[in-house]
């Protein structure tokens, strides 16, 4: 069953929060951008300083190892930001493919602060600048670099990557949880431990939310992507959905009355601000149109399914 969700309010998703959650590994050298390019599904060969890429580094089996917002720092250097539970390891397997190419990697997640900003913060520079910039645009101020985000229904929400030692954005503190919600509002999701291995770009729905180029050249996986795009519908989808129990990243779905194997995975989950809890859930299409989902067995917490944010791309 598909619900409407509860109006949210520029007041509960208005400020500024922490992001401790998220690291950056640095990429720099003369070949950064070529490098980073064959490895993750997007294409930073063309990358300019006024955008950034959403985009996954996969196994050769096209499951999805971590994934980035990534952007040039400067014309020698690229920052990847992803989940800091995902970083060392991530950060230790695409060493193993530097070779010889003009590049090193590190972890630069010292050096910088980042923030998610939302509701009146953005607003506020929004008038400065005469217009809402699109999801992954940057714009720069001094040092700070800002990402423009997918909103969190109607709120606009920003990324800010801040040298450390310089001022952080300004505006009321943020929850940390609030925010949390907001990045599950918004669709896009965050590939954490629990969810290592676990899917294919396609099924975060990536390829509709800027995190997938078809027209680039090869990376790990590649092969196994495009298949997924191009031979036959997509099986799986991220969808989202409210329970009344908190959720957690990789926790089962299943069809109500359907015990042999689950119909789906919990990608992340946070608490709502009106109440329950709401996730980012690959599902199963059959099983998401089909009606009753339940959370970790056939007979758990019924899971409702909220509408998504964005429109999906059916072609390219």
């Amino acid at each position: 069953m598909i619900i409407e969700p509860m109006q949210e309010t520029t007041q509960i998703l208005s400020g500024v929060a922490q992001l401790a959650h998220l690291g950056i590994i640095r990429v720099a050298g003369a070949d950064a951008a070529k490098f980073v390019h064959s490895q993750l599904t997007q294409d930073f060969a063309l990358l300019d300083s006024h955008q950034a890429r959403l985009a996954a580094f996969c196994s050769a089996k096209g499951r999805v190892q971590a994934s980035f917002i990534g952007f040039k720092n400067t014309q020698t250097e690229i920052l990847l930001i992803c989940s800091q539970d995902v970083l060392q390891a991530t950060l230790k397997r695409l060493s193993m493919f530097v070779m010889r190419a003009k590049a090193t990697l590190s972890d630069a997640s010292a050096d910088f602060n980042l923030f998610g900003v939302a509701g009146e913060a953005v607003r506020d520079r929004e008038t400065l600048h005469g217009s809402a910039p699109a999801a992954w645009q940057i714009l720069r101020d001094g040092n700070t670099t800002l990402v423009s985000l997918y909103p969190a229904g109607t709120v606009a929400r920003e990324l800010w990557v801040v040298p450390v030692g310089e001022s952080a954005p300004a505006g009321a503190a943020l929850p940390a949880a609030v925010w949390a919600w907001s990045e599950v509002a918004s669709g896009v999701a965050t590939v954490s431990q629990a969810v290592v291995d676990a899917f294919v770009p396609q099924m975060l729905n990536y390829e509709s939310v800027g995190g997938v180029s078809f027209k680039k050249g090869c990376y790990p996986g590649q092969e196994v992507v495009a298949r997924s795009q191009f031979r036959g519908t997509l099986k799986r989808r991220a969808y989202l959905v409210r329970a009344q129990v908190a959720m957690q990243a990789g926790q089962e779905v299943f069809a109500a009355g359907e015990a042999s194997q689950p119909v789906g995975l919990v990608v992340q989950s946070a608490p709502a601000p009106h109440g329950g809890f709401e996730a980012i859930a690959a599902l199963q299409v059959a099983a998401a149109n089909g009606g009753a989902l339940r959370l970790q067995s056939e007979s758990g917490e019924p899971l409702d399914l909220l509408p998504l944010p964005y429109q999906l791309l059916e072609d390219i």
